[in-house]
C-alpha cells in the first residue's frame, strides 16, 4: 500500500526533479512571463512576423483569412499550391489544423489520404473563424501557409505526418528537447494527446534517447518498427541557437519553441507557446527542476548572459540527458 500512498509518490517525484503544472504555473509562467507579452506567442501571425522581423526561418505565409467573405475567394488564391496548411491562429493543442497534399479536380486530398469537397473544405474555415478551434472559443483569423516536407532523417520513423521538436527554453538558455513522431492512431499528426510519440533528445549531442508512447516506454516506432534510438537532429546548434533567440523575440522568460526541420529550407519555426507542457521530463526520463534551478541561480547571481551563444554553450555543457 505504501507504494501508492500520493504523498510518498509526491515525494519520489520531487526527489528525481520533477515538476507539475502548478509548481510550472506559479514558479516559472506567472514568474516570467508577462501577460502583456501574450500575443506574441498567442497570435501565430504576430509569432511569424516577429520571427521574419528577427531573421528566424518561418514556413512561407501565403494568405490570411479574417472574414467570411474570403474563404470563397481563397481558391483561387491557392489554385496554384497543390499542398499546404490551414491553421487557426489562436489554435491550441493542433485542433483546428488542415493538411492539403494534393487535389483530384476540384477536391482537396488531406494528409490521411481521404478527399475533401470544396463545401467541406469551405465549411472547415468558416468553423475556425468562428473560433470553434481556438483559445477561448474567440473569434479567429487563419493562415495558409507552406506544406512542410519532412527531412528525409525521419522518414523510417514517422507516419505520415511531419515530426516537430520542441526546446524548453528559460530566460533565455535552452534547458530541455523532444521530438514527437505521427503515428497511424495520432492520423499523422505530432499532437501526443491523440497518441503521437514523444523522445527525448540529449542536448548536448542532439542525439535522440528513449521514446514514450502514451504510458509505454518505446524503443521502436509502433508503426514503422524502425528504431527511434539514436537518431541525430539534422542542424541541431542551429535549432538551439534559434530558441535562445525566441527569449527576446517573446520577451517571456519560459517557453516552449517546436520546430520543423524541412528537406529543402532546413529548420524553421512552428509557434511558440507560453504554457509548454510536461510531458518532456517523462520523454527524456529527467525533471525539468534541476535544470531550471541553476539558471535560477546565474539569475540571483546577476550572471545571466545577454547573448545566445554564450546561453548555449553553457546549456550543452550542464544539460545532458541522463539515464
Amino acid at each position: 500500500m505504501a507504494l501508492w500512498n500520493p504523498i510518498e509518490i509526491a515525494r519520489r517525484l520531487r526527489k528525481i526533479g520533477l515538476i507539475g503544472i502548478g509548481q510550472r504555473n506559479a514558479d516559472y509562467v506567472l514568474m516570467h512571463n508577462p501577460r502583456k507579452f501574450y500575443p506574441r506567442v498567442d497570435d501565430k501571425l504576430i509569432t511569424k512576423k516577429l520571427a521574419i522581423e528577427a531573421g528566424l526561418p518561418v514556413p512561407e505565409l501565403y494568405a490570411v483569412v479574417r472574414e467570411e467573405h474570403e474563404i470563397a475567394e481563397l481558391h483561387e488564391k491557392i489554385k496554384h499550391r497543390d499542398s499546404f496548411v490551414v491553421k487557426p491562429a489562436h489554435g491550441s493543442g493542433g485542433d483546428g489544423i488542415l493538411v492539403i497534399h494534393g487535389r483530384r479536380g476540384d477536391k482537396y486530398r488531406r494528409a490521411n489520404g481521404s478527399l475533401m469537397s470544396r463545401e467541406e473544405f469551405e465549411h472547415h474555415l468558416s468553423n475556425g473563424l468562428s473560433g470553434l478551434f481556438s483559445l477561448g472559443g474567440q473569434p479567429d483569423h487563419l493562415l495558409v501557409e507552406y506544406c512542410v516536407q519532412f527531412d528525409p532523417v525521419f522518414e523510417r520513423v514517422s507516419f505520415k505526418g511531419v515530426p516537430d521538436v520542441r526546446i524548453i527554453v528559460f530566460l533565455g538558455y535552452p534547458v530541455m528537447a523532444m521530438i514527437r513522431l505521427p503515428t497511424r492512431l495520432s492520423d499523422g499528426k505530432a499532437n501526443l494527446p491523440e497518441a503521437a510519440i514523444s523522445v527525448g533528445i540529449d542536448l548536448p549531442t542532439g542525439t535522440t534517447k528513449r521514446g514514450v508512447w502514451g504510458s509505454e516506454i518505446i524503443r521502436d516506432h509502433p508503426d514503422t518498427e524502425n528504431t527511434i534510438v539514436g537518431l541525430e537532429i539534422p542542424r541541431w546548434n542551429d535549432l538551439l541557437h534559434m530558441a535562445a533567440r525566441c527569449y527576446e523575440l517573446s520577451g517571456l522568460g519560459y517557453i516552449g519553441v517546436d520546430f520543423v526541420l524541412d528537406r529543402d529550407h532546413g529548420p524553421m519555426i512552428l509557434e511558440l507557446n507560453a504554457r509548454p507542457g510536461l510531458s518532456i521530463q517523462m520523454a527524456n526520463a529527467n525533471g525539468l527542476h534541476p535544470r531550471l534551478a541553476k539558471i535560477e541561480a546565474l539569475q540571483a547571481a546577476g550572471a545571466l548572459s545577454k547573448y545566445p551563444a554564450e546561453r548555449v554553450a553553457f546549456a550543452i555543457e550542464h544539460f545532458p540527458t541522463t539515464g
